[in-house]
């Protein structure tokens, strides 16, 4: 019998908006033996300017989390002494979790294409699959094609079909916080009335 399956979307969550909880629901409703999707927001060591703090931004994913049965958050990487890689990442949450599931990444193909460079990154396509979102014109066909290592684990790449294109970023969001403008929409109502209360972005 296989096991059922857990998505594992890392990512700043800086902060988590509307469009990352479509997205995830979305994951779930698309692959049939994703039974849930766990959030695993990077540490403020990771090389990234401009992030709100561990503590705000995993808050704020288990805001998102607290209502949603098949999404939760982890503070996997936070709780580590430097930032992890994602082989690491994984390695540890299948350590916690593998005897009922396999992990599964998702990933766009912006980062597919770099996966060569990667820490482990032929251990990551052998023993993990890779959920895989084809971004702006990419072709996930085209990117397996032109690479002997994607070729040669490439049933470990799964194509997510079916999902819409989403294009709004964190970025805007707290560009929009900055200057005073109306975020509702976009972000959950709890979550903006986190930052509403800890001052973040402004």
């Amino acid at each position: 019998m296989n096991k059922k399956v857990i998505a594992i979307f890392g990512g700043s969550f800086n902060p988590p908006i509307n469009s990352h909880i479509t997205f995830a629901k979305q994951i779930i409703e698309k692959c049939s033996n994703v039974e849930k999707l766990i959030f695993v927001p990077v540490s403020t060591k990771y090389q990234k300017s401009k992030l709100a703090s561990d503590e705000h931004r995993y808050n704020m994913l288990k805001i998102i989390c607290e209502n949603e049965d098949k999404l939760e958050a982890s503070n996997i990487e936070l709780i580590q002494e430097r930032q992890l890689y994602t082989i690491e990442t994984l390695d540890l949450l299948n350590e916690q979790y593998g005897e009922r599931y396999e992990m599964w990444f998702v990933m766009g193909t912006d980062n597919l294409k770099e996966i060569e460079t990667w820490r482990e990154s032929e251990r990551l396509l052998e023993e993990y699959k890779i959920l895989v979102l084809e971004r702006e014109n990419d072709k996930l066909e085209n990117i397996i094609k032109d690479s002997k290592l994607l070729t040669k684990y490439k049933d470990s790449l799964i194509k997510i079909d079916g999902i819409d294109k989403i294009f709004l970023s964190s970025t805007m969001i707290r560009d929009k916080i900055k200057n005073g403008e109306d975020v509702e929409e976009f972000i959950d109502e709890d979550v903006f009335e986190y930052i509403k209360e800890n001052k973040l972005y402004l």
